[in-house]
């Protein structure tokens, strides 16, 4: 496996239209439109490359993946990966302890 490059990477966006369309209008370039069928081989393309230093995807990819290929999203840091909500459906929410723990590599505790 390629060593990545060192320095800020850029950020791609991989979702739905709704969700590629939003994220054009705040000014992101990099905006990748899948479909179901595409989906999962955009991501694990993006993923590969080692140009990107943070992947923001649509929850509904994540759903489509196989277990390992979750596990390797989840423990990626470069690219980080994040999955969010696309506007219509359902989503599941990461807790902050979970973004936490599986980002930096801590558990937080907040005192009673």
């Amino acid at each position: 496996m390629p060593e990545p490059p060192r320095g800020p990477g850029s950020t791609v966006v991989l979702g739905e239209r709704e969700l590629a369309i939003g994220f054009r209008l705040i000014g992101l370039k990099d905006v990748i439109e899948v479909t179901p069928e595409t989906s999962v081989a955009e991501f694990q393309r993006v993923m590969g490359e080692g140009r990107h230093s943070l992947v923001i995807a649509s929850q509904s990819i994540r759903a489509r993946l196989s277990e390992s290929q979750r596990a390797n999203a989840d423990a990626s840091l470069r690219p980080l990966t994040v999955f969010v909500p696309t506007p219509a459906g359902e989503f599941e929410v990461e807790s902050i302890n979970a973004l936490a723990k599986r980002v930096l590599g801590v558990t937080l505790s907040v005192p009673s």
